[in-house]
């Protein structure tokens, strides 16, 4: 059995220039674009206890040549998108569980 794990990570830099940790838990390509599930990654420990659960939808875009992912703000996109990557975790969490009992 293969335990190594390593999480995706992307580092976005917000408006005002700050960077951000973020593991990538999941995407998603429909005929609307690439779509990504990210949670935050905090360096402190404890801050990470606080964290809520919540992740974020991100689009792939293209701008100047470069990938850059920007937040879903398609209120009726985001809750479609939210479903689908619901639904996937939940599957990749049931699958998880399974293999764990075996």
């Amino acid at each position: 059995m293969d335990n190594d794990f390593t999480a995706d990570l992307v580092t976005l830099i917000d408006d005002e220039n700050v960077e951000h940790n973020f593991e990538i838990l999941d995407s998603i390509e429909t005929d609307k674009g690439i779509f990504y599930a990210l949670s935050p990654v905090y360096s402190n420990a404890a801050d990470s206890l606080q964290e809520s659960g919540e992740y974020y939808i991100m689009e792939l875009c293209e701008e100047d040549g470069e990938d850059i992912y920007v937040e879903v703000e398609d209120d009726e996109l985001a809750d479609e998108l939210a479903e689908i990557f619901e639904k996937r975790f939940e599957e990749m969490f049931e699958y998880e569980e399974e293999e764990e009992s075996e």
